[in-house]
């Protein structure tokens, strides 16, 4: 366990630092970055240069223009962090300064609205020298405010961004003290970083995946995405104004009845919401609760999951979602468009077992509430029971008796409806088989997965699959 310093002391720490030498640029919120580095004492030789470009016409004389006058982006920045180090390398002579670690700090942010309806978000970095004449290395977050003030919130931003400048030069070696470190003196309560990106030579190490895992694992957000390319996505980006169609699943490993019931499922979709697959993300989810199935979450299985989705060409969402309705609730803030969600017999089952919402005031009426909400629709995938070989679909399913009804309501309005358009010999896949299958070196699953993935199980290792080539790999 590290030791907590408040964030006074992390300022005049770094103060003290003869090597460490920088900029600060702080747009939107004030300079409450810097200002702590000003109160601690001996700021003098770490401050190059503090600036606030509030003004828009100031700041793109400086920083350029930027698409559509959006200003509080990643793109923004970045720029800014790019610049303000292209300066102190301009003007601040190695020469005359040896042994310094140049950085640049800066965020652009906007606070909580007059009227109060939008709390206010922003975009956080640092770029920075591990060593002198390094190449540099950048951190960049984004933050989501929760509090109801925006003096509160500006306190809040420069806490984070102390603990940013801190961490980044006391434990880029470990990236996920780095994560938890930027919490000291902030609580969930206060505020949300929903992505975090680390890029640079001393990061070569680093899968941006597993840190935004780390997001969700300490409850610092409630979703993370990344797209097929493993690149961290904001959820704002990916979901705003969007038709959404999501399926949830183990994915351990992925198999031709996951592949079946997402492109059935998404033709009945497009066809519903009357749009066009332009106008729609597709995601597939893993929840934590999933991934910790079997004790602590392992790290190399999550990744042998996500890169056979992102193989595949899928958008993933890792959320904290155990029930359906809070992901649901969850897109919902991002878009008024179109959601659908595809399943199996068995979790649609889940959803109308009343257990899982004994925390909501209004039962499972309030969980359906938000569950249903904006015309959403569950396209449900048949089951075939293994040992009576009945099939199972939205007719043949049985709720409790006291659910009965209320099942008929989503039924007869077609808020679940079955996809009627499936492979017969897909049902008689089973993915727990294949997984016992491939730990135990039995042939006969290849052809039960999507073309190029047995391949790349076998070639990786995944999953517990064991033959020499794995074994010399991996041992």
């Amino acid at each position: 366990m590290y030791q907590k310093l408040t964030p006074k002391q992390k300022a005049l720490t770094i103060n003290l630092d003869p090597t460490i030498y920088g900029t600060f640029a702080e747009i939107g919120a004030g300079q409450e970055t810097v200002r702590h580095f000003f109160r601690a004492g001996g700021a003098s030789g770490t401050i190059a240069k503090a600036m606030s470009a509030y003004d828009k016409d100031f700041s793109d004389a400086i920083y350029g223009k930027e698409v559509k006058n959006r200003y509080v982006t990643q793109n923004r920045l970045r720029k800014m962090l790019r610049y303000e180090v292209s300066l102190i390398e301009e003007r601040i002579s190695r020469d005359t300064n040896p042994g310094r670690k140049y950085f640049s700090y800066a965020n652009t942010v906007t606070t909580i609205n007059f009227d109060k309806t939008v709390k206010g978000h922003g975009w956080v970095g640092i770029r920075f020298q591990v060593k002198e004449n390094e190449d540099y290395n950048e951190i960049v977050i984004h933050v989501k405010f929760k509090e109801n003030d925006a003096t509160l919130q500006q306190e809040t931003l420069g806490n984070l961004g102390v603990n940013l400048i801190y961490g980044a030069y006391n434990y880029y070696d470990n990236p996920r003290r780095l994560i938890e470190s930027l919490y000291d003196e902030v609580t969930t309560d206060n505020l949300e970083i929903d992505m975090i990106d680390f890029s640079g030579p001393a990061f070569a190490y680093v899968d941006n995946r597993l840190m935004s895992l780390q997001l969700v694992k300490n409850n610092m957000t409630d979703a993370v995405i990344f797209n097929a390319e493993g690149n961290n996505m904001l959820p704002a980006d990916i979901l705003y104004k969007k038709n959404i169609f999501a399926v949830r699943g183990s994915f351990r490993p992925v198999t031709k009845v996951n592949i079946d019931m997402i492109r059935n499922g998404m033709e009945m979709f497009l066809k519903d919401a009357i749009c066009t697959q332009e106008e729609t993300e597709v995601l597939i989810e893993i929840t934590i609760s999933n991934l910790r199935a079997d004790g602590d979450i392992d790290e190399r299985d999550f990744l042998d999951r996500v890169d056979v989705l992102g193989k595949l060409g899928y958008t993933v969402i890792i959320s904290n979602f155990s029930e359906y309705y809070r992901l649901i609730d969850y897109f919902s803030h991002y878009t008024n468009g179109d959601i659908g969600v595809t399943m199996g017999v068995n979790n649609l089952l889940m959803v109308f077992d009343e257990k899982y919402y004994k925390d909501l005031s209004g039962g499972i009426l309030e969980a359906f509430g938000k569950f249903f909400r904006n015309g959403m629709r569950v396209y449900l995938y048949p089951y075939k029971d293994p040992e009576t070989h009945e099939l199972l679909d939205s007719s043949t399913l049985k709720v409790e008796e006291n659910l009965k009804e209320l099942y008929k309501y989503f039924k007869h309005n077609n808020r679940i409806v079955d996809i009627t358009s499936f492979n017969p010999e897909f049902l008689e896949i089973y993915s727990r088989e294949i997984l016992r299958k491939i730990a135990c070196n039995i042939s006969g699953w290849e052809n039960q997965v999507p073309d190029g993935v047995a391949e790349m199980i076998k070639e990786r290792g995944m999953f517990g699959f064991k033959n020499e080539l794995s074994l010399r790999q991996f041992s």
